[in-house]
């Protein structure tokens, strides 16, 4: 398929574009089959340039635009001691609404975004390319209803050097996401 000025190919057959969490986690729901399996062949990867790797300049280097680029944020926050961590997915033409959506749903008094040291050694994903396919199980996924029935959502693939595509309808079942209304605004 051709989107923008790039290639993409299936995902499954390109584990190397990809952070081992991303692959294994797609490897997996093919192993599941049914629904799962059928969502993770609609997984579209293409290599990019790693320095193009930030939502702004992709797009405009490769002719996507803004509005199918989703962005993942991973956020914090802390309830009686215990850590509690979601990966929110919105619009690259929106932000996160960490200080209220995120939080109230995360049940914590305050939210702020996770260290880029901790996101990294948690995802086993770069910096850059975080994505919300592969997580730790104890996150939560959250993806802004807007992307959930999106025919193609570009994001990262766990490293800068590619990119993956998908229906917005495999992210939140690949994920088991929790459509979020006005997550990004």
């Amino acid at each position: 398929m051709r989107l923008g000025t790039l290639d993409w190919t299936p995902a499954l057959d390109q584990p190397d574009l990809m952070a081992a969490p991303v692959s294994t986690r797609l490897r997996t729901a093919v192993e599941q089959g049914g629904d799962n399996e059928r969502a993770a062949r609609a997984v579209l990867v293409t290599a990019i340039d790693p320095g193009l790797a930030d939502t702004a300049a992709m797009t405009e280097a490769y002719d996507l635009t803004l509005e199918i680029s989703g962005n993942c944020v991973l956020v914090a926050g802390s309830r009686g001691g215990e850590e509690r961590v979601a990966a929110c997915v919105v619009r690259a033409t929106t932000r996160a609404d960490v200080n209220t959506t995120v939080r109230k749903r995360l049940d914590v008094r305050k939210a702020s975004f996770l260290p880029m040291d901790t996101a990294v050694a948690d995802s086993g994903m770069e910096y850059g390319g975080i994505t919300p396919l592969g997580l730790p199980e104890r996150y939560r996924v959250m993806v802004d209803a807007t992307l959930a029935d999106a025919e193609h959502i570009v994001i990262g693939s766990g490293i800068r050097g590619s990119k993956l595509v998908l229906p917005g309808s495999a992210l939140v079942l690949l994920t088991d996401a929790e459509i979020v209304e006005d997550l990004g605004r």
